[in-house]
């Protein structure tokens, strides 16, 4: 089975499978074609991300430049700017929850 997935350092990724799962991350390394590290500046903070397998994460078509801008100048980066960034994703994910 080959997944032809591009993620990208700083895409929008939803967690489906595990006991994060529903939760909102953000791609800060691409490992190989089906393993990322994933953090969200809450559980998962940016000093130690999580190895999530692609097929077991939702993946949305944003992506946060700015992330990858700020993770290659190492400048400014902390739990609280993905939490920050983060915040307007996971208002949405908690209203879809309700509906469900």
């Amino acid at each position: 089975m080959e997944l032809t997935t591009d993620l990208k350092i700083g895409q929008i990724v939803k967690s489906k499978a595990g006991r994060d799962k529903g939760r909102i991350f953000i791609v800060c390394q691409v490992l190989d074609e089906q393993h990322v590290l994933i953090c969200d500046g809450d559980l998962r903070k940016l000093s130690f991300p999580k190895k999530k397998k692609v097929k077991h994460l939702v993946i949305y078509n944003t992506v946060l430049t700015e992330f990858a801008d700020v993770l290659q100048c190492n400048k400014n980066l902390d739990d609280a700017f993905i939490r920050k960034v983060l915040k307007p994703y996971n208002e949405n994910a908690s209203v879809e929850m309700e509906v469900e």
